[in-house]
């Protein structure tokens, strides 16, 4: 594949000039700038100080074991949340239109573990620009051999009980991230066909440096400081990043690997034969946009149709942008996908899997036992 994929069709790129004058227009009548508002940063302090509050009361050492447990499973989901609520909008640009509020809570990524500079690389500059195109977009690979989500890749045997086994392999997610992932991406020469070498020394430094303040905080003051084993902390750390892990990745697959959404390939010259915004429809998918609660909670990444065509908006403002979008894709011919619920989404994201994994396996096993049969037949003629 071409390191330099491009969208090469510009007959269709009315559909993204004309909805962004209407976001554009909507945003101005309504009084609204495109970065957060009061209720956003009211959001904010919420998860800030939440997450805050559980780490002070768990090195407090003043519950038991199992009450500590709980507060570690709830730290877990709230790391999470931030990352949806917090930095996700930061790390885009789209909190502020100071680059240093930008910088100041992007920040906050490194005391949940994880890299704002590498996250940068994988998810708004390959993610954004190459969804769901295998072999470039890196992020629907959560785990390469394992789960199989690109139709064109060959089945391996025990990926038929990948609809089985996904979920566990989402909840390592976080654990994953914490202590192998952010290197890996770091040091590859590329991730997908992007060329990522030459990084700045001082965020080589920053790597190492904030990894080692998130274990410093994680890892060393709670079993210094806590009066609990050494196996008791490493339930309690384990348990907190599978429960992060599986919010993480069922929010993110969601979002990309459910029906409806494409998988396009580049064609013999290395490009895609649409327009950039058109290719946004095709891959990307929405989910419980009328449930408050559900936008509350994820940080607008239920809304990510919104999200992938205008990701230096704030997520606070894609409910009233959304049907904009919708009325307009129509308009131009093109798929607004959409599941109304959660489990919806999950049951979709569910028959993917099992479509992709034991579907295609019989398939290619058919397949595979048809030429051999042929074969046989002409040798025998």
């Amino acid at each position: 594949m071409s390191s330099k994929l491009k969208f090469i069709n510009k007959d269709k790129s009315a559909f993204y000039a004309t909805t962004r004058l209407r976001v554009e227009a909507y945003l101005k009548e309504n009084g609204n700038s495109k970065h957060a508002n009061a209720a956003m940063w009211r959001k904010i302090a919420f998860y800030l100080v939440g997450a805050a509050g559980l780490y002070g009361l768990i090195l407090s050492n003043l519950f038991s074991v199992w009450q500590m447990f709980g507060l570690a499973l709830l730290l877990g989901v709230f790391c999470a949340l931030i990352g949806f609520n917090v930095c996700h909008d930061a790390i885009h640009g789209s909190l502020s239109a100071s680059n240093k509020v930008n910088k100041s809570y992007s920040f906050v990524f490194n005391l949940i573990g994880a890299s704002p500079y590498v996250w940068n690389l994988t998810h708004n500059v390959v993610h954004h620009t190459y969804t769901n195109i295998p072999g470039h977009d890196e992020d629907i690979e959560v785990a390469p051999g394992l789960i199989r989500v690109n139709p064109e890749e060959k089945v391996l045997k025990h990926q038929r009980f990948q609809h089985i086994y996904a979920f566990g392999l989402y909840s390592l997610s976080s654990i994953s991230w914490v202590l192998r992932k952010d290197y890996l991406k770091f040091f590859q020469k590329k991730i997908g066909e992007h060329a990522t070498v030459n990084h700045p020394k001082k965020e080589v430094f920053r790597l190492f440096f904030y990894k080692t303040i998130y274990y410093v905080m994680f890892i060393a003051l709670p079993l210094v400081l806590l009066d609990i084993t050494w196996w008791q902390f490493l339930i309690g750390f384990v348990s907190l990043h599978l429960v992060e892990g599986l919010v993480l990745g069922l929010v993110f697959q969601l979002a990309h690997v459910v029906e409806g959404a494409d998988f396009p390939t580049p064609n013999e010259d290395g490009n895609m034969e649409e327009a950039w915004a058109d290719h946004q429809m095709r891959t990307t998918a929405n989910f419980a946009t009328q449930n408050k609660l559900a936008g509350f909670l994820l940080g607008g990444l239920n809304q990510q149709i919104e999200h992938h065509l205008f990701p230096k908006v704030c997520h606070i403002h894609y409910p009233g942008i959304a049907a904009i979008v919708k009325a307009t894709a129509h308009e131009f011919g093109l798929p607004y996908i959409e599941s109304p619920t959660f489990l919806k989404a999950l049951s979709s994201h569910y028959r993917m899997l099992k479509k992709l994994g034991w579907q295609a396996y019989r398939e290619q096993s058919l397949s595979l036992a048809t030429e051999s049969s042929k074969h046989k037949h002409l040798l025998v003629s």
